[in-house]
């Protein structure tokens, strides 16, 4: 008689040990759930400025979609903000003016206008402090001045489902326990607000900076972790695991509120995408294609 052994397979994580190890960590902090206090953290007194600050790479060839996403925070002005705009030719400028010749070399070298827009957040808000949304974001019109009155990071969870390809609702993946073997935790890199100088902003940028540096000759990097929300999740999970207060920064549980990004644009089906464009030498549309 034979005998018939039965073996369990394993589905093999799809993730290496370390990005497991910080995509728990953020779960962890997002489920936590402890009661905030805004204006009374103990990390930094000093508040975040009332400073909008929005990327377009090209401004004469931005579309009128993305302007509309643009101008809807332009009410917050009546609230006492502030609202600029830069494109390449600015951005770049003003990381050579604030951060030097090493930073704007490291700016050159994102090959994608995303790519860019996240290398000068990090710059820009780390020098002046502030609040960084991307150009395709649409306020809600929700009040935000509460985000401002301490000078803690404020950074909205995500959470990615590899199994179905979607992101889970924030409604399910933010509650005490929810987890699949499939979820992907993590920080976006919009909104960023925070007070100049904060640690774990000066570790996005310093991460970014030099993987960017490093040698190209296997292909481009890749757009999430050199600069995206792999970089700005990696930049957390190092600061905080090395003593950084926890009160550094504080999770935006209910971000969609305030602001949400806009589907569908008409960016989105062209190289302008960064995901229809990773890891490829970018070429811009032409001004007939995006008018």
């Amino acid at each position: 008689m034979n005998e018939v052994i039965v073996s369990e397979i394993v589905e093999a994580d799809p993730l290496s040990p370390l990005e497991r190890a910080r995509s728990d960590f953020v779960r962890d902090m997002v489920q936590r759930r402890e009661p905030t206090s805004l204006g009374s953290a103990t990390w930094s007194a000093a508040p975040t400025p009332k400073r909008i600050v929005q990327f377009w790479d090209d401004l004469q060839r931005l579309p009128q979609d993305v302007k509309a996403c643009m101008s809807s925070w332009k009410q917050l002005e009546r609230s006492g903000f502030t609202l600029e705009v830069f494109d390449k030719r600015s951005a770049s400028a003003f990381i050579r003016n604030r951060l030097g010749a090493r930073y704007e070399d490291a700016f050159n070298r994102c090959y994608h206008p995303s790519m860019m827009s996240d290398y000068f957040r990090y710059s820009y808000v780390f020098v002046e402090g502030g609040f960084y949304i991307d150009a395709d974001d649409v306020y809600h019109g929700t009040p935000v001045e509460q985000l401002f009155v301490d000078g803690r990071l404020k950074l909205q969870p995500f959470c990615y489902d590899i199994a179905t390809s979607r992101m889970v609702e924030p409604s399910i993946f933010t509650k005490p326990g929810a987890n699949q073997p499939g979820w992907i935790f993590y920080f976006n890199t919009t909104p960023l607000i925070a007070s100049a100088r904060h640690p774990i902003v000066e570790r996005a940028l310093m991460n970014a900076t030099v993987s960017l540096e490093a040698d190209s000759t296997s292909g481009l990097p890749e757009v999430q972790a050199t600069t995206g929300p792999g970089n700005l999740t990696r930049s957390v999970f190092e600061i905080l695991g090395e003593g950084c207060s926890h009160d550094a920064m504080m999770v935006a549980h209910d971000w969609e509120l305030i602001s949400s990004s806009q589907w569908p644009l008409s960016y989105r089906d062209d190289s302008r995408n960064w995901r229809l464009s990773n890891q490829q030498a970018y070429c811009a549309p032409s001004l007939l294609d995006v008018r």
